[in-house]
């Protein structure tokens, strides 16, 4: 059965905080399932989350949504197991749009994820995220 993969046991992190303003826009509100709250980066080129689990988990979707004009045209969904380097595992494209777009993931098995958002929409390289959804099964 395919269910939300982060749990209070996942820690995260994220490339940047815009002005390291982590109360009103950190990471903590990628996976709040609030509306009115988001992860904003600040600047730069390329911009990512990283999610460690508890355990090894099947991954099969990644559920998105940018805030419109902050959102990225290119990203790279990449993973490993226990402390393996990371590898790549699928090129998803991004529409620029408000919303949640779905993107299918092959088959894998892992305990670390790393999403990597690039060729940002915003001049600045800045990416605005209000929901971010890893989906699938954890492994027996």
């Amino acid at each position: 059965m395919t269910q939300s993969l982060v749990c209070s046991q996942t820690v995260s992190r994220v490339s940047s905080v815009l002005n390291r303003d982590t109360r009103q826009f950190g990471k903590k509100h990628l996976f709040d399932q609030d509306e009115e709250t988001c992860w904003n980066s600040d600047q730069g080129p390329s911009q990512w989350v990283s999610l460690e689990f508890p355990q090894l988990v099947h991954v099969s979707q990644l559920q998105i949504q940018f805030q419109g004009g902050f959102s990225s045209r290119r990203g790279r969904l990449e993973g490993s197991q226990g402390g393996d380097p990371l590898r790549k595992i699928v090129d998803f494209y991004p529409e620029d749009s408000n919303s949640l777009q779905t993107f299918p993931v092959p088959a894998a098995e892992v305990n670390r994820l790393r999403v990597t958002f690039e060729d940002t929409t915003d001049f600045f390289g800045r990416v605005v995220i209000y929901h971010l959804r890893v989906l699938g099964e954890r492994a027996a």
